[in-house]
């Protein structure tokens, strides 16, 4: 039963539940939090993050549905492969195309809440649905901008497209993006920065920093004696190990290749207690069958890779590390914050940082003390840092038995 005179809500969300994206899940936990106070209504993607579509969602023009309390349209899209640019953009055009046609379903909404992804488009439909939709006071509604990657700054740093007519229009467009919102949300201080430096000399738009998260009821602390923890092990090979984890997006922003470079230097590595170091992925992306091929052509039988676990298990997985990567590629520093990071301190595990000085995560793990840093390509400094967990794995702490 709705309150009377509660506020209405449209997030765009290009992924949500239940797809393992981490934006997916940061907006479903953001979208059920607000139910209270406000009528959430989600405008996302079928379940597609893994590139196939289920056959289920493969007829209609919207599939309505409800999700704890939160209204979910979702647009169809085709399916496409994380190494292919055209089917990625295709993908990525159709939900823009569709959730433009799915704003028309949706009413009257005192808020508009977007994100930046897809690149560019996210910023796009925020500014569409502000022309197009009414509040209910017939005003315009608020329109607030959460920047989770500044594009096409991300995609300049990676190489992805090298069009430079092509990147200064969606930069024009997304400043235009920036510039329509009533408010902007960055996710780190670098990312603040980044804003400003777009409007050098200008009036930057309002805006304020709020750090990504994880909810402390589903992801925190658990003993290597839990029961869903040994189950994972089991399941995968891993009991009385020493594991070193990536757990993520195995894409293009985190030069996976140079780690696994460096990783093929531990090939028969043990720590001073006897345990086999392992090299554990849980993921997927366009980078995997990369490091896959990789694995095999080196015979690296201490890299395990592992696919994306539920939502439900993920507290499992994390907790069964007992080191965690947290990566980005050179160049990522103040246009993308990997949000992995906070998974990592919610089961309050240490890290292997490789990430530019002054960048979001880098500025927190030094802060808080949970973990060594190395720069990006450092591939020297960061060897001497996986060695030195290695060789001080029998003076870690481990959670007793609960």
């Amino acid at each position: 039963m709705e309150k009377e005179g509660k506020r209405k809500l449209v997030i765009y969300a290009h992924y949500y539940a239940p797809d393992v994206a981490s934006t997916g899940q940061i907006l479903q936990d953001m979208a059920e939090g607000m139910t209270d106070v406000f009528d959430v209504t989600v405008i996302c993607t079928v379940p597609s993050y893994t590139g196939k579509i289920s056959q289920e969602y493969a007829e209609n023009k919207f599939y309505n549905e409800q999700i704890n309390g939160v209204k979910v349209i979702r647009v169809p899209v085709p399916d496409f492969s994380k190494t292919s640019k055209i089917s990625r953009i295709k993908n990525l055009f159709s939900y823009y195309f569709g959730a433009k046609k799915a704003t028309r379903l949706v009413g009257e909404q005192d808020y508009i809440f977007t994100i930046s992804q897809p690149p560019i488009l996210g910023g796009m439909l925020g500014v569409y649905a502000k022309r197009k939709i009414l509040s209910s006071n017939g005003t315009s509604p608020m329109f607030v901008y959460c920047i989770q990657d500044f594009n096409p700054e991300q995609i300049i740093a990676t190489g992805y497209v090298k069009l430079k007519p092509l990147l200064r229009i969606a930069r024009w467009i997304d400043k235009r993006s920036c510039k329509k919102s009533d408010l902007i949300v960055t996710v780190g201080r670098d990312l603040e920065s980044t804003l400003k430096q777009r409007f050098a000399g200008g009036s930057v738009p309002r805006h304020t920093i709020i750090n990504n998260w994880v909810d402390e009821n589903v992801i925190y602390p658990l003993s290597h004696e839990d029961k869903g923890v040994e189950e994972f092990n089991r399941t995968y090979g891993l009991e009385n190990k020493f594991i070193i984890m990536y757990s993520g997006n195995i894409g293009l922003y985190y030069d996976l290749e140079g780690l696994i470079h460096v990783i093929g230097n531990f090939k028969n590595a043990k720590t001073p207690d006897g345990r086999e170091v392992a090299f554990v992925f849980v993921g997927g992306g366009a980078m995997l069958d990369r490091l896959k091929n990789y694995k095999e052509e080196h015979a690296l039988d201490n890299v395990v890779f592992i696919p994306y676990q539920d939502k439900d298990k993920l507290v499992y997985s994390l907790n069964a590390a007992d080191v965690h990567w947290c990566v980005s590629a050179k160049g990522i520093k103040g246009v993308s914050c990997p949000s992995k990071f906070y998974g990592i301190a919610g089961v309050g595990k240490p890290v292997i940082g490789v990430l530019e000085k002054g960048a979001e995560i880098e500025m927190l793990i030094n802060e808080i003390g949970c973990g060594k840093i190395a720069e990006p390509e450092d591939y020297k400094s960061i060897e001497g840092i996986v060695k030195w967990y290695i060789d001080n794995a029998d003076k870690f702490f481990r959670l007793e038995s609960l």
